[in-house]
């Protein structure tokens, strides 16, 4: 197979677990016999001081003429004037949009070796693998009318129609037919209007379903629920401000956000953005001692996703995990009795592991 992948490492720490994660990559090529042509382009702060605009027309069209996209992190506090009327986060949001990007996945999988990394009991964790899906272009982000006036009083809209419901509910019920069959769809119904549209969408969505098990729970609950019994979840399907906030707050269960990767997928197509979840850390930037592992990860979804290589998907997750029972680790989930390594040499101890199925 020939495949383009767009590859943008963005701010702080981007560029160097995009590196890494292109590295593998390519291993992944040779082993199996596959071109992969990588082409980086600007994104975020980066191409503001590039460009002045977080998302350059040149970016926007590359990632339209490739069949994937490698993000890495953008934003940093070299940009972080809150009256701004441009930031870098703008530039991925933008991209979600334009590109249609409307279905968040975003796995959280408990390691055996590393359930003493999380602040979590490890009897609780034990056995965790779920996926939250969240809805990506609709919500409070998105909303309209957005105002911060003078007169002490801001206002921000949820908005969200039918339609934007029903199509991320249906890949989060297809997603859970291929894992344990359950979906929890997560909301505020008691309080608010948008969520009360969502149960009715969703319901409807679960009704095609009938071999999905199927349950609604209100935000809070879930919030509570993720810590006290994670393993009772597989799917949970919510919107877009929700997603954000559990999404981060799961992550505490696999020890560091330095694990946990995300594809955002489309409707048209297999073109899909693949990133990590965590941020552009940039008070380590720089330092070789980032956790490449999220972005290696969302390669390896990349691989599955968009290109269909299910084979070498695994070889990415098998050898991700084969390094972390060795005992090696990044200073974020590094703990007595393990080994300390840097960006690169995880990188590279990943790389190696990677087989041919």
């Amino acid at each position: 197979m020939k495949a383009r992948i767009a590859v943008l490492p963005g701010d702080g720490i981007g560029p160097e677990v995009a590196a890494e994660a292109v590295k593998v990559l390519k291993k992944v090529a040779e082993a199996y016999g596959h071109e992969f042509v990588f082409e980086e382009a600007l994104i975020g702060g980066a191409a503001m001081d590039e460009s002045g605009t977080p998302l350059p027309d040149e970016t926007l069209q590359l990632c339209r003429e490739s069949d994937a996209i490698l993000l890495a992190a953008v934003g940093g506090p070299r940009w972080d004037n809150p009256t701004a009327s441009m930031r870098p986060e703008q530039g991925l949001l933008r991209l979600r949009k334009e590109l249609d990007l409307f279905a968040n996945l975003r796995p959280v999988k408990l390691y055996p070796s590393l359930l003493h990394a999380s602040p979590i009991r490890p009897d609780i964790l034990a056995g965790a693998d779920l996926l939250l899906v969240r809805e990506l272009t609709g919500d409070v982000y998105f909303g309209q009318p957005r105002v911060e006036g003078n007169d002490g009083r801001a206002v921000d809209t949820m908005v969200y129609t039918a339609a934007e419901v029903e199509r991320v509910a249906h890949v989060a019920f297809r997603l859970a037919r291929n894992r344990r069959g359950k979906v929890t769809s997560v909301d505020k119904a008691n309080v608010l209007a948008c969520s009360r549209l969502w149960r009715r969408v969703v319901d409807t969505v679960a009704a095609e379903y009938p071999d999905v098990q199927y349950e609604h729970m209100l935000v809070d609950a879930c919030a509570m629920h993720l810590i006290r019994r994670p393993t009772a979840f597989d799917v949970i399907l919510t919107g877009n401000m929700f997603g954000d906030i559990l999404s981060d707050e799961a992550s505490m269960l696999a020890g560091s956000l330095g694990m946990l990767p995300s594809a955002s997928l489309g409707g048209v197509g297999s073109l899909g953005l693949y990133e990590p979840v965590h941020g552009s850390a940039p008070d380590i930037a720089g330092q070789n001692v980032a956790n490449p592992i999220a972005t290696i990860l969302s390669a390896a979804m990349l691989l599955r996703h968009s290109l269909e290589l299910q084979d070498e998907a695994q070889a990415i997750e098998d050898a991700v995990q084969a390094v972390l029972e060795e005992g090696y680790r990044t200073q974020d989930i590094h703990e007595g009795g393990t080994t300390l390594v840097g960006t690169q040499e995880m990188g590279n101890l990943i790389a190696d592991k990677v087989l041919r199925r």
